[in-house]
């Protein structure tokens, strides 16, 4: 005995998570799907490969309806995508209203030294310890899991997560702020982006013995990270860095926290 049969549309966005041959289908008109009568939407949306990270505002015959919701015989669902930026679904933002912190997996560091550049609290695996281990970590500490791997996204104990969209920095750290900018706080060169540690004013006298003689030489004003010790000054990759930071502070300094 078959169960009710619904008809589905997506948001665009979320073409990319479908099976090809419905996102082939869905390119022009609602797709069918007959399921099993007991499923929640949220489990159907997530069968056909969507993360409910990804997921927006889901309206079954034009009104809302939970992801809890089952869906009847002949419904026709839309599935949005999030909306940006994020504000309220899920567990985002942060429940006591201090800035959200980031988990990041191994395949993005580059995007994690980036956020730390612009203070951002973001935790970074350099080494793969799993999925599970970074599905609890993310309840652990009430981070938002940041990932490419659509796998990962979909584990129950995620305390929130998002999907990054690209392979390229730049638009990844565009992409992160564009959809959290309202729950950041951004503070640029306050944080160490080798350890994720906080960054304090550093006498020259209490650092040479960690620098080379020509950076002592050639330099005055130090920083140092509370937590690895490791210390910075403006140097030779500094304009690069700082074009990172101006292009964040213009585009979405206002929208932050």
């Amino acid at each position: 005995m078959t169960g009710p049969k619904i008809h589905l549309t997506f948001a665009p966005e979320l073409h990319l998570f479908l099976p090809a041959p419905r996102r082939t289908a869905e390119a022009t008109a609602p797709t069918p799907l007959t399921t099993d009568g007991k499923a929640t939407l949220g489990h159907v949306v997530e069968s056909l490969g969507i993360p409910l990270t990804e997921a927006g505002e889901l309206r079954v015959d034009g009104r809302p309806v939970p992801p809890s919701h089952v869906p009847a015989e002949g419904e026709t669902v839309h599935v949005a995508a999030v909306t940006r930026p994020q504000r309220t679904p899920g567990r985002v933002p942060h429940p006591d209203g201090t800035p959200l912190r980031f988990l990041l997996d191994v395949h993005l560091g580059t995007l994690a030294r980036r956020m730390r550049l612009l203070g951002i609290d973001a935790a970074y695996e350099s080494e793969d310890i799993g999925d599970p281990a970074l599905a609890a970590l993310s309840a652990r500490e009430q981070r938002v899991l940041l990932s490419r791997d659509r796998g990962l996204l979909h584990r129950r104990e995620l305390w929130a997560g998002a999907y990054v969209y690209s392979h390229r920095p730049d638009e990844q750290l565009r992409d992160v702020l564009n959809r959290f900018a309202p729950s950041l706080t951004l503070a640029p060169w306050t944080r160490c982006t080798a350890c994720n540690g906080d960054l304090v004013s550093a006498d020259k006298d209490s650092v040479s013995g960690r620098l080379q003689q020509g950076t002592q030489r050639a330099y005055d004003v130090f920083a140092q990270c509370t937590a690895c010790e490791r210390v910075y000054w403006r140097g030779a990759h500094h304009q690069r860095l700082e074009e990172i930071v101006t292009g964040a502070l213009t585009e979405f300094g206002e929208t932050a926290a």
